[in-house]
């Protein structure tokens, strides 16, 4: 299990997380859905720690961690029990997309070379990939830049992967592929906390669905009670702006929550068990 509780962050004097809490079991896939400016992806950043939140806990791996005080020791283990997929896929553009995903296991974790790139290979089999080992991110199309990042996530084999928009920048005609992989890793079991703003795929594909606005979470559920039986008026108005042909019943609201400021193969359960989970974090790209 993994818990989050109590999460603040403030920019200056602008509060974008207010005591944010979450629960996940293994194998859950949580899509987190909101308007821009609504503290999705500062959240998501702060359980990895490429931002400090200023109140907080995550219970990950049996340990818990205090998400603004943790030491660098700790934050470490933290990034090795989870992996970040970024909306700009984050990749070295003078390295292949073999070397991608092996450098971080090679350098920030020490596998040795040869092991470090059957790894990489598998989990690159795994997103489709099998034949762009050698290509370099300027012959790969955006759709397959995300999927080498994937790859480079399930290589490790977190605990968790945190997914930021991983849609956002790519044509609409390469989103397909991407979300081809992200459900075949459902699938396969891989937990998952999902920033985006494909529906289809969080009514599809998840299991938790969470409506942020204004740093709170307004409402969470089941796909089927958020989108067909949605609780709050603002989270009902909020999907039929996304999606005007979304039809939401009106349920009786509850205390308003207001402000206080190429497709690739299904991926079999447990098929990510046998690689191991390493010592080291693989570095954050800038």
């Amino acid at each position: 299990m993994i818990e989050i509780k109590n999460v603040s962050k403030r920019f200056g004097g602008n509060e974008v997380l207010k005591d944010v809490n979450l629960t996940l079991d293994k194998g859950d896939v949580v899509a987190i859905l909101g308007p821009s400016g609504s503290g999705k992806t500062t959240f998501l950043r702060s359980l990895n720690f490429l931002e400090h939140a200023d109140t907080g806990t995550l219970t990950i791996g049996g340990k818990t961690y205090d998400l603004h005080n943790a030491s660098k020791k700790q934050i470490r283990e933290v990034r090795r029990n989870t992996a970040f997929v970024f909306q700009h896929y984050n990749l070295f553009a003078n390295l292949t997309a073999l070397r991608n995903v092996t450098e971080g296991l090679v350098v920030g974790r020490g596998v040795p070379k040869a092991e470090a790139e059957r790894i990489a290979k598998d989990a690159l089999d795994k997103v489709g990939l099998q034949d762009r080992y050698d290509y370099y991110p300027s012959q790969l199309s955006g759709g397959q830049q995300q999927r080498v990042s994937i790859a480079r996530a399930i290589a490790v084999n977190p605990e968790v992967i945190l997914f930021d928009e991983p849609t956002s920048a790519l044509d609409p005609e390469l989103i397909g592929g991407v979300l081809s992989v992200m459900r075949g890793l459902a699938e396969g079991g891989v937990t998952m906390i999902v920033v985006t703003h494909e529906m289809r795929f969080a009514r599809d594909v998840a299991n938790k669905v969470v409506f942020m606005e204004h740093g709170i979470v307004v409402e969470e559920g089941a796909p089927e009670q958020i989108f067909e039986h949605a609780q709050h008026a603002r989270t009902r108005e909020f999907l039929q702006q996304i999606d005007p042909e979304t039809d939401i019943e009106a349920a009786p609201i509850s205390t308003p929550v207001l402000p206080v400021s190429a497709p690739a193969a299904p991926i079999r359960h447990g098929a990510l068990e046998g690689i191991p989970r390493l010592a080291q974090p693989v570095p954050v790209l800038a």
